[in-house]
């Protein structure tokens, strides 16, 4: 066995096995391992990400919100993923009795099985991929879109009226979300030329001075970047954006009549799809697993992938701690006469910045073709509405 190298060190414990069973085990049999090899990783990975997360959610929000989050169960709390996951195994399974049982099982499972597929064109570190095949981004897409029908099925087979109103929120906003989230990411393939996401890590692997040739760091990418991780953020139904679940008006969305372990199945969902379309997010515009300084190369490629993914966390926990929900109007309005126009606009963007020859004269356009639209549709959005400073005042 070669010596183990910290950036390959799972793809050569891989060959490694495979190699020990080449000699024992028939070529379809070995075929089958190879692949169950590739998967049970990955589960096992961002499965415990999940319970990761949960705890880090809780407790990052407590702290945000002043409060304690989490602290009786095991040290500073940390196991509290752990009695969760024991409760949700235990707890009774209700199933109204008008509701149809069979769609009302399957809804989860639908939910759960688009959100792991997903992971097998992220490249999660150097050949590091499960499957590398030229129209990754587009099987993603594909694969993803399954969601919308789950998340209906939940709520028809309920036979209730909340989480039918449940779902049709969150069908009519991961419709309309879905839109800007595409287009953000056409201007990547625009520029690249390939759906391959491998492909597309690649195309960034250079430094252009003190700055990597990430996405990024120019003008469309960094527009097209703010446009996927707020369409990510309204595709997964988090704060801002979780109208789906507003308990003040639909008691839980469409998994109000859910309980026990098929409620963890929706929240597990829920949470691994905000873990892959993050690394989608770090695959076409933040270099992939590519180090941010040439001199940082030591760290092993899935290292950086996951720091990645961790900022991306961090953010999103930030941002549900901190905005406040949205009314249904403004969450259409957004996402039609803001987010979409700008992802248009940003595909003219990006293919003037390909046209014009590299130096400051591109800078200076094509951030005016960012800015200029951002401000006159933020106008005139907010055209109207008579928003104005909000004063607290206190009791004297």
């Amino acid at each position: 066995m070669m010596p183990l190298d910290s950036d390959q060190i799972f793809v050569q414990l891989k060959h490694w096995l495979l190699s020990l069973l080449a000699g024992v085990l028939p070529a379809p049999l070995l075929a089958v391992i190879s692949v169950l090899l590739s998967i049970i990783p990955i589960i096992v990975v961002f499965a415990t990400l999940f319970a990761i997360m949960t705890i880090m959610e809780r407790k990052g929000l407590g702290r945000i919100q002043n409060r304690y989050g989490p602290n009786r169960v095991g040290p500073f709390g940390f196991l509290q993923p752990a009695a969760d996951g024991i409760k949700a195994l235990i707890k009774e399974d209700l199933v109204p009795r008008a509701a149809d049982q069979v769609v009302h099982l399957l809804a989860p499972v639908v939910l759960v099985i688009p959100a792991l597929l997903v992971y097998a064109v992220l490249p999660i570190g150097r050949n590091m991929v499960a499957i590398d095949f030229d129209a990754g981004l587009l099987f993603f897409f594909a694969v993803g879109a399954a969601s919308e029908l789950a998340v209906f099925m939940a709520g028809w087979s309920s036979r209730n009226k909340y989480a039918l109103l449940g779902a049709m929120r969150a069908v009519a906003q991961m419709v309309s979300y879905e839109i800007p989230l595409i287009l953000s990411t056409v201007s990547v393939v625009m520029l690249t030329g390939t759906l391959s996401p491998v492909k597309i890590v690649e195309a960034q692997a250079g430094h252009a001075g003190l700055l990597p040739d990430w996405f990024v760091f120019t003008p469309w990418g960094f527009a097209g970047f703010v446009l996927f991780m707020i369409s990510a953020n309204a595709e997964a139904n988090r704060s801002p954006f979780d109208l789906p679940e507003g308990e003040s008006e639909l008691v839980a969305g469409y998994f109000t009549e859910y309980s026990g372990f098929k409620f963890a199945l929706f929240f597990l969902a829920e949470y691994l799809s905000l873990f892959a379309i993050s690394g989608l997010g770090i695959t076409l515009f933040l270099g992939g697993w590519q180090a941010p300084f040439a001199a940082l190369d030591f760290v092993p490629s899935w290292a950086w992938f996951f720091m990645k993914l961790l900022g991306l966390i961090v953010l999103f926990i930030w941002t549900r701690g901190t905005l406040p929900r949205l009314r249904v109007d403004q969450l259409m309005n957004f996402a039609w006469k803001f987010m979409l126009p700008l992802a248009l606009l940003n595909l003219f963007t990006a293919a003037v910045w390909h046209y014009m020859p590299p130096g400051l004269p591109r800078w200076l356009v094509c951030g005016a073709l960012v800015a200029g639209p951002y401000v006159l549709l933020g106008r005139g959005l907010l055209a109207g509405k008579n928003i104005a400073k909000r004063i607290y005042r206190y009791a004297d």
